[in-house]
């Protein structure tokens, strides 16, 4: 019927999957990314979305040619992501201009004599391409190189600036192995270019003023090429594929709109996240210019921050520069595959195959014992490494390693006809009993791990806090249901759970400072952009975190808003109505209440969120000392929450003058240590605001001795849930959160134990009755207790499940300790067990509550006082620093000499090795309980400072 009535023939075509390696598509495990905010959201640069990689630069006819090019196939293909991007490189190739970007960090001054003052020419901005067109280019007396060039650099030696002309290196100024400037000459009459060093260079000039540039580099979020069905994605997880560098672009990159391809000259081709701001009407602060760095198939995913010098036609400088050239590069990892490939049956790839085959039969026998799992992942992946490195060496994937010689002989045997028949089948039988044993171990050894994985549920923890802190901390906080995920990245709900943690902390401050007279009002969340800008140097460090609205509805403000990120602008303006006279000093207020701060780094709950809960107290006084004495009492009470209800050792100090408030006289901290990522982690501060604030606000009261009027002295302090995740980090360990008795919303949990299927439901029920009238003599002794009577779970799951959420005591109460009076009690830090009477319980149990208490705060004292280490010595501060210690060192407290300690003990990360961080150490605080030692002849712990040290310092790597 449906052919005779004339309608077209329907036809059904159906395609294979097409997967990427180093990625999941599935979007279930693509929203555990968005949900851990380990992503920017849907649209991140490393997901394999479409909105994903149109964001990184792959253009839609890059796009199409590939789909195109693959062609219709039932046949499921894995596919490198090079590919894809190799099409997307021969689309933008030919258009995208050319422009300079210099790595901020390592940029180095080439100083030209016989350079006139700075002019400006017309260069094309694409060698090959005059459609472009042209771009302004200005030459000058001081030009910046990158260090990478300038390290290869020798005098005498002949140089190009490309677009310009030839150079003599005429001196150089180096700091070891690092160049810090050069002079050269210029040489515009010398036009042989053939055999000099090319080199891309940036002209300094007051006239057109470099771009801030942020070049941001992704790599595979999955470390993996390829993940089989029993791979769990998340042992995969590449937490380190993000990298930022900061640059110095090229004055015509102002002009660049977001989605713009470029070619940064040696770098590689980026596309324009986010366009460069001169001076934002928000922040009154300058915005760089975000760019993406885009894959092609001549890289790997990411690159380094800058190639090594080449010639304008691509020929390379002469072949000892170009040797050096390909060191450089290979040192700073830029994981470019141009290469030549060398042959399967080369020495080089044999012995490597050789390898592979040894570690394949590694693998095989550790199977076939019924080894740890643990064991042969880490085999596997010694394995797959090697095979990498096969076929990064030969361009082809190795088919597979040897087999183990009882398969062989099988086959053979196989092949003899009619001999010995009788004989012959004993033997195949023996082969085949061999093979049993020998081949199909590995399988035997999967079916009892897959066994055992059915078995096993995920509602315990799944790793280790040693072996994998940042997924350790993760799983904690949700599995413990600390908080729940929302759909804006950096924003969290707070459970219960934690949520009655911030509420004790609460409880305890709020009792305290009010004893002091201090009282509590609440100030609106929203700051109009004429009071948040009014103190230029206190809003700079917040100017990027600054949240704005703009719209209501569809309609655009008049003004943007912002939402406050503090609330020294939002009170002061009221404090300046308020405050007329000594009569009405002091005024001691507090709030609780939340703030926003849209930070750009990756987002951690309780750590580092957009959205957090905090107090801030701000308060004015009359006379400086009065102002002074508060900021060190309240900071006393932060030291009290930390370590008399969170069980949690802190050092009291002062910052540094780089690292104090912005606008304040002096801040006071109080800093725990993280023992596992052996970090330190800023715990609360008190500052000490001096009148900066009300001189800018205008806040006076009239002296009754004089009659003048006085400028205030005012102090602000805050505390947040930062706390929370602090505590977890200190305290909790494999099996979970580990609470202190005082900050626990519940004490002790109750479960009824040895209910049998045999019992009545009379005598179940007599059980739970008699856990019920415990659990009201415990509440009657001001104990927080709860009772756990659900039915659809066994003592063995609630067990686990209140170790995990960290309860510190555990009672177990069945038949027998009913007939004896009796119950059972289990502590979470220790885990020990003991049996005790009823009829003393609640005695009993306080003095195992302030027994715990106290043993995890003089643990976690003992762990702190073993990692803090005195030393005068540079090298010994180095090596200190990579064993996870924090450092009390001299130091002179210069602002300047601080960033050279923080920049020259970052690691790259090339250089670090596994576990260990990259970031530079920083001043936590000056300490007020100061080491002995310092006198006028001691030094600064700096090598390069001339200045006397001042006092001894906290370093140390931080959140």
């Amino acid at each position: 019927p449906l052919f005779r009535s004339g309608l077209r023939k329907p036809y059904i075509w159906e395609y294979s999957r097409l997967n990427l390696q180093n990625t999941v598509l599935s979007k279930r495990k693509l929203t555990w990314f968005v949900d851990e905010g380990m992503v920017d959201g849907w649209d991140d640069p490393r997901f394999p979305t479409v909105r994903g990689i149109l964001r990184r630069g792959m253009t839609v006819e890059g796009l199409r040619q590939f789909i195109a090019a693959q062609g219709s196939s039932k046949a499921t293909v894995v596919m490198e992501w090079d590919k894809i991007w190799a099409f997307n490189r021969k689309v933008i190739d030919p258009v995208s201009p050319r422009y300079t970007a210099i790595d901020k960090a390592d940029a180095v001054p080439f100083l030209l004599s016989g350079a006139s003052e700075p002019f400006c020419k017309e260069v094309a901005k694409h060698p090959k391409n005059p459609d472009v067109g042209t771009k302004p280019t200005w030459c000058s007396p001081t030009v910046w190189i990158e260090q990478v060039d300038a390290v290869l650099l020798k005098e005498g030696d002949v140089v190009t600036l490309i677009n310009w002309g030839n150079t003599v290196i005429e001196s150089m100024t180096k700091d070891g192995d690092k160049v810090k400037s050069i002079n050269a000459k210029l040489d515009l009459e010398n036009k042989n270019f053939r055999d000099s060093i090319k080199l891309t260079w940036l002209g300094e000039t007051d006239e057109a003023a470099f771009i801030p540039c942020k070049c941001i580099y992704y790599e595979h979020i999955i470390t993996k090429p390829v993940l089989t069905k029993d791979d769990d994605f998340k042992k995969y997880v590449n937490r380190n594929s993000k990298r930022e560098v900061d640059s110095l672009g090229d004055p015509c990159l102002a002009s660049l709109k977001k989605g713009d391809i470029v070619q940064l000259q040696r770098k590689g081709f980026f596309i324009c996240d986010r366009p460069h701001v001169p001076v934002s009407i928000h922040t009154s602060v300058a915005a760089p210019c975000y760019l993406i760095a885009i894959p092609d198939s001549k890289s790997a995913p990411t690159t380094t921050t800058s190639g090594a010098a080449t010639s304008e036609k691509g020929k390379g400088r002469p072949k000892t520069e170009k040797k050096k050239v390909e060191e450089v590069k290979a040192g700073k990892g830029a994981g470019e595959s141009g290469s030549a490939k060398v042959p399967p049956d080369s020495p080089a790839a044999l012995e490597l195959k050789g390898k592979i085959d040894e570690q394949g039969q590694k693998v095989r026998q550790l199977k076939g014992e019924g080894a740890e799992k643990s064991a042969v992942d880490a085999a596997v992946a010694v394995l797959l490494g090697l095979k990498a490195k096969y076929k990064d060496l030969t361009g082809e994937d190795l088919a597979g390693g040897k087999r183990p010689a009882a398969k062989e002989k099988g086959k053979e045997k196989g092949k003899e006809k009619g001999k010995e028949k009788g004989k012959e089948k004993g033997k195949e039988s023996q082969a085949k009993k061999k093979v049993k044993v020998e081949e199909p171990a590995a399988a035997a050894a999967a079916s009892e791990s897959a066994a055992d994985a059915k078995k096993s549920t995920r509602l315990g923890m799944e790793v280790k806090k040693e072996e994998n802190f940042g997924e350790w901390y993760s799983q904690v906080i949700k599995k413990a249901e600390m908080v729940e995920y929302y759909d804006v990245s950096g924003c969290y709900i707070l459970r219960p759970w934690s949520y009655s943690i911030w509420e004790s902390i609460k409880a305890f401050f709020d009792s305290e400072i009010k004893k002091r007279g201090i009282e509590n009002v609440y100030f609106p969340i929203f700051v109009s952009k004429s009071a948040l800008e009014k103190e230029k140097s206190h809003i700079e460090d917040f100017a990027p975190e600054v949240a704005w609205v703009t719209k209501s509805g569809q309609s655009d403000l008049a003004e943007p808003i912002a939402i406050r990120p503090t609330s020294e602008t939002v009170m002061y303006p009221a404090y300046a109505k308020w405050i007329q006279s000594y009569r009405d000093l002091p005024l001691l207020l507090n709030q609780w209440n939340n703030v926003v701060r849209w930070e750009f780094k990756q987002p951690q709950p309780f750590l580092r969120t957009r959205e957090f809960l905090w107090q801030e107290g701000h308060t004015a006084y009359a006379v400086r000392d009065d102002a002074v004495e508060e900021v060190h009492a309240i900071l006393d009470l932060y030291r009290r929450v930390y370590e008399e209800l969170l069980a949690i050792p802190v050092i009291c100090g002062r910052k540094t003058e780089k690292e104090k408030f912005a606008g304040a006289d002096f801040t006071t901290t109080v800093e725990a240590y993280i023992s596992t990522s052996g970090r330190g982690i800023q715990g609360a501060t008190s500052h000490h605001l001096g009148q900066n604030f009300s001189k800018m606000f205008d806040i006076q009261f009239e002296d009754p001795t004089t009659g003048k009027h006085e400028f205030v002295y005012q102090n602000s302090w805050g505390l947040t849930t930062r706390t929370i995740g602090v505590l977890t980090m200190v305290h909790g360990d494999d099996k979970g959160l580990v609470l202190p008795p005082r900050a626990a919303a519940v004490q002790v949990i109750i479960v009824p134990c040895g209910v049998s299927v045999k019992m009545t439901d009379a005598e179940r029920q007599k059980i739970v009755d008699s856990c019920k009238v415990f659990e009201e003599k415990l509440k009657a002794s001001e104990i927080r207790v709860r009772g756990d009577y659900r039915e659809n779970y066994t003592p063995g799951w609630k067990f686990n499940h209140w170790e995990l959420k960290g309860v510190p005591i555990r009672v177990e109460i069945g038949p027998r300790d009913m007939e004896r009076d009796e119950f059972v009690a289990v502590r979470r830090d220790t885990g020990d067990r003991e049996t005790l009477s009823r009829s003393d319980a609640g005695t009993k149990l306080k003095a195992l509550l302030e027994e715990i208490q106290n043993r995890l705060f003089t643990t976690a004292a003992k762990v702190r006082d073993e990692n803090v280490v005195v030393t005068t010595d540079w090298n010994e501060f180095l090596t200190l620093l990579d064993q996870k210690k924090l450092i009390l060192a001299p130091f002179c407290g210069d602002p300047e000499i601080e960033d050279n300690i923080k920049k020259e003990t970052k690691k790259d990360e090339a250089s670090a090795e596994v576990g260990q961080a990259l970031m530079g150490a920083k001043s936590l605080c000056i300490p007020f309980n100061q080491p002995p030692g310092i006198t006028p002849e001691t030094k600064c712990i700096y090598p390069g400072s001339t200045k006397p040290a001042k006092y001894f310092t906290l370093f140390g790597r931080s959140y």
